[in-house]
């Protein structure tokens, strides 16, 4: 049984553990709604999809040519007594030793079970002679009834986020509407009077605002929806007017960073002062520190992440974005994994879960292969550039030695 997020209070948690307790902050999952499928374009399913079909409806040819019943014994004329077309098939059967003429997709007549390619065909009056009959085989050249999917069979699961090849497979099954889960909307705050937008000039001792266009686009990547309430000054009543107003407009907000003890950190008293609060020590790095809770009589998830900008993306594939799905009503599922050899040794440390930035490559054996990006400092965001993957190192492994397998977590890229 999982433990409510509120009861782990500062105990070191495990990677797995704090994933799973997350999802206790989640009270309702959002509901479901149906759209035309045109719209549906990176949205995830809220149910199985069963074949209503079989795709391809009927058996059909795979190319242009003749089609008939071949025979054991090959006669070299063939006479032609019709033709099959697509959306105008023929009608009857063929009788044995007759053929007609069939363009690809068009039903196969019955009485026929192969197609001859146009180009095997030479016409000798009112017959057509076939060319190299011995290369010929029972059934070539035609799609069968249901060979892609059976009517009745699944065609998409549950939580698929709809791409290009999923829309073209729905509309081929003739659906025009799904039912998808509503994309969460995050609301997303910086805080800090030390904190500088984009554009803005940069004075002494302040910084530009990295994290913040660092969530919006991880937020954008996994389909939420965006409530940018910039940067707020080191204020405790303006960050608590930002955050009660940022309660009844979203479904989860998150931050990083800004929810220490220190002098100037305003955030926590706010947060404090709003719903309620915990903070975990995870058992990983990069992003060690992690605040969590409710916010507001709606008791909207709050998630804290840490300040330095790597480990607000390692602790967002790892965390943020099993709470997004588990908001959609979607199956808990791991991070995506591979595993590759390691090209040199990776340092970590026991009783701790290690994910180093990594570039990971297929030998000319296709074998993949991993190395890290070089310095792995939390603050690096180049090295999250460099990178195409996470090497994990688990809480049980003291690192690993060049030659050794690892698991590596792939990054998603935009082409």
């Amino acid at each position: 049984m999982t433990l409510s997020c509120f009861e782990l209070g500062d105990q070191m948690l495990s990677v797995e553990e704090a994933r799973q307790a997350l999802t206790t902050l989640i009270e309702r999952p959002l509901a479901h709604e149906v759209i035309d499928l045109h719209r549906a374009h990176g949205r995830r399913l809220a149910h199985d999809i069963m074949a209503p079909i079989n795709v391809p409806p009927s058996t059909n040819a795979a190319m242009d040519g003749i089609a008939l019943a071949w025979p054991d014994t090959q006669p070299s004329q063939w006479p032609l007594i019709g033709h099959s077309l697509a959306g105008h098939g023929f009608q009857g059967a063929v009788p044995p030793g007759a053929c007609v003429r069939i363009t690809t997709g068009a039903p196969l007549p019955e009485g026929t079970d192969t197609v001859i390619m146009q180009e095997q065909l030479t016409t000798h009056g009112e017959h057509l002679h076939i060319a190299n009959p011995e290369r010929v085989k029972r059934g070539q050249n035609v799609r069968l009834a249901g060979e892609d999917i059976l009517k009745g069979n699944l065609a998409l699961s549950k939580g698929t986020r709809l791409d290009a090849a999923s829309m073209g497979l729905l509309a081929s099954l003739g659906v025009a509407q799904v039912c998808v889960a509503r994309p969460p909307t995050v609301a997303l705050f910086s805080t800090g009077d030390e904190v500088t937008a984009p554009g803005e000039p940069l004075e002494n001792a302040r910084i530009y605002d990295a994290n913040r266009f660092t969530l919006m686009g991880l937020l954008t990547e996994h389909g939420a929806e965006m409530i940018d309430l910039g940067i707020l000054p080191d204020d405790q009543q303006a960050i608590r007017k930002a955050l009660s107003h940022a309660a009844q407009v979203s479904d989860l907000v998150l931050t990083s960073g800004g929810v220490s003890a220190g002098q100037a950190d305003f955030t926590r008293p706010a947060l404090e002062q709003l719903g309620q609060l915990t903070f975990w020590r995870v058992a990983l790095r990069p992003g060690r520190p992690l605040a969590c809770g409710w916010l507001g009589e709606s008791r909207t998830p709050f998630v804290g992440l840490p300040g330095n900008p790597v480990a607000v993306m390692v602790t967002f594939s790892q965390f943020v974005v099993p709470l997004l799905h588990h908001l959609q009503a979607l199956p808990m599922t791991p991070p995506p994994r591979l595993y590759a050899v390691a090209d040199e040794v990776l340092n970590s440390r026991y009783q701790r879960t290690d994910f180093l930035r990594g570039i990971y490559h297929s030998d000319t054996q296709g074998v993949l292969h991993v190395r890290t990006t070089g310095a792995q400092g939390s603050g690096m965001l180049s090295s999250m550039v460099a990178a195409n993957c996470l090497i994990e190192l688990p809480e049980d492994q003291d690192g690993a030695q060049a030659g050794e397998v690892v698991c590596i977590q792939p990054l998603v890229r935009w082409p």
